[in-house]
């Protein structure tokens, strides 16, 4: 079964340890909900050095082609910052569904209900 792409979205702190770690549960719980996450966290600052500002608007730009591949963009944490304000702005211009990680698993979790 292919999966739909999902782009992950969330208020990331900027240290790349700590926002990796979150990134890499929120990714998990999407990927068990039946999505194929998308998250440029994960691994653009692996590549790219954010403080070189060609590279900075690389990663934003790389993002943003990730994201308008993506069927649905899933937003999660509790903060909303301007960059997810930014990603919510693409997506619906894109015509592309928001949503939160708690709205997928909960779409999920009545699935699986229904089926039992």
């Amino acid at each position: 079964m292919k999966r739909p792409l999902a782009y992950i979205t969330a208020a990331w702190s900027g240290e790349h340890e700590k926002d990796g770690q979150r990134a890499a549960g929120y990714c998990r719980a999407v990927y068990e909900a039946g999505f194929s996450p998308l998250c440029p966290v994960l691994y653009l600052p692996l590549i790219l050095n954010d403080a070189i500002p060609e590279e900075h608007k690389s990663g934003i730009d790389m993002g943003r082609d990730l994201l308008r591949r993506a069927h649905v963009l899933v937003v999660c944490g509790e903060a909303i910052d301007e960059a997810v304000k930014n990603d919510i702005a693409v997506a619906a211009r894109l015509n592309i569904t928001a949503t939160t990680l708690a709205g997928i698993l909960d779409v999920k979790r009545q699935g699986q209900e229904h089926d039992a």
